[in-house]
């Protein structure tokens, strides 16, 4: 039989074998075909107890058994490394400005063995891998026009023409098409080299990035971009809001223009005096997104809050603002109709009162009216009663 030690020892070697678990990928690299000047990612995500530690290696095609590891900020800082511990362990590599030289075989490791930085171990036990192929090609050579600068309210409004020409390819070409913002423009796919987008009667949300793209047979697409400029232009604001105080108010506007504009918000205080208005306060949030800003108010101060805003976006072409009046009412304000009835109610009940009591003594006079009346009477009784003694006598 085994001694309370033994057992203890193998009950912990029991528990030792059961909580830990070797390397184990769940998300693997994948080969990618890139130009050069373009940017790849790799993803790498491993699970094991304890979490196992990761590391990435680079071998020219040319050389696949001879494996150097990378760093964060190697090839002249283009290269960028970030790896994070938790429940798994996630590793992404990233490389920009890609060049010729990029290509090659990318190779995620993970280990959790305690063995694995011992020398003397061969590496191929104690570390697990995965690797990517990245084919880097010369990108295709395109002539694109230069950028354009609109003034739609110049009144001259004239067509401005968008040229794009694929002079040099190490592929065939297929397909061309034009984008604007990141999204395709309907009805541009030619098979053309030589292509054009025109812009008949340029106005403000006309403006923006445009794209020509050529895509090709066995090689990624190319593309070339052309910047349309123009000065934001506000096109939907709320020109008032009507809130309670201790209530929450939103208020925003949205601009057309591009480069997207910088935005302002600020508040009138004084005559042709405005104060800024930023996150600082724990009251105003302010959002701003492209071509789109938000400010929202919290709990609202009747002396303080209501008044004139002003949102403002600029970017290098110009600036345009608009203004939002706020108004904020007191939490009585939905009793003043009732308030407003009540005193009138009022005001007729004194004016009855003060009637009565104008009319009171003319009515007392109307109540003695009977008492006059018996008087007379006995009066003319006193007078009969006289002629009769006469007569008498």
């Amino acid at each position: 039989m085994l001694s309370y030690t033994g057992m203890l020892a193998l009950l912990l070697a029991m528990l030792t074998y059961v909580s830990s678990q070797n390397a184990g990928f769940v998300k693997s690299p994948m080969s990618e075909i890139k130009l050069t000047g373009d940017a790849f990612e790799l993803y790498c995500d491993v699970v094991g107890n304890p979490v196992p530690e990761i590391q990435w290696w680079y071998a020219d095609i040319n050389r696949a058994d001879s494996f150097k590891q990378l760093w964060d900020g190697a090839r002249k800082r283009r290269v960028s490394i970030n790896t994070a511990y938790g429940a798994n362990g996630v590793s992404v590599l990233a490389i920009s400005r890609l060049t010729l030289e990029d290509a090659g075989i990318y190779e995620c490791r993970a280990s959790n063995d305690p063995r694995r930085n011992d020398l003397r171990q061969n590496p191929a036990i104690t570390w697990i891998r995965t690797q990517a192929t990245i084919s880097v090609l010369q990108k295709p050579r395109i002539n694109a026009s230069d950028q354009e600068i609109l003034q739609p309210k110049s009144g001259q409004e004239l067509p401005i023409t968008l040229q794009c020409n694929l002079t040099n390819s190490h592929s065939t070409h297929r397909e061309t098409f034009w984008m604007k913002n990141g999204q395709e423009i309907s009805n541009t796919r030619t098979e053309h080299k030589h292509t054009e987008f025109k812009l008949s009667k340029p106005r403000t949300d006309d403006s923006g990035e445009y794209m020509c793209v050529y895509t090709f047979k066995s090689a990624p697409n190319a593309n070339a971009s052309i910047e349309v400029k123009a000065a934001p232009e506000i096109l939907g604001h709320k020109r008032s809001e009507n809130k309670k105080e201790g209530e929450n108010a939103t208020l925003y506007c949205k601009s057309v223009g591009y480069p997207h504009p910088m935005w302002l918000w600020r508040k009138k205080v004084g005559r042709g005096s405005y104060i800024d208005i930023d996150n600082s306060t724990g009251r105003f949030f302010l959002i701003n997104k492209d071509n789109f800003t938000e400010l929202s108010i919290i709990s609202l101060d009747i002396s303080t809050d209501p008044g004139e805003y002003v949102c403002n976006a600029s970017n290098i072409i110009g600036s345009k603002e608009s203004m939002t009046i706020l108004r904020v009412r007191s939490h009585l304000a939905p009793l003043w109709p009732f308030l407003g009835v009540l005193a009138e109610i009022i005001i007729l009940v004194v004016i009855i009162v003060v009637y009565e009591k104008r009319n009171r003594p003319d009515e007392v006079l109307d109540d003695d009216e009977p008492v006059a009346t018996l008087k007379t009477n006995s009066t003319n009784n006193h007078k009969d009663k006289n002629v009769r003694q006469r007569n008498a006598n």
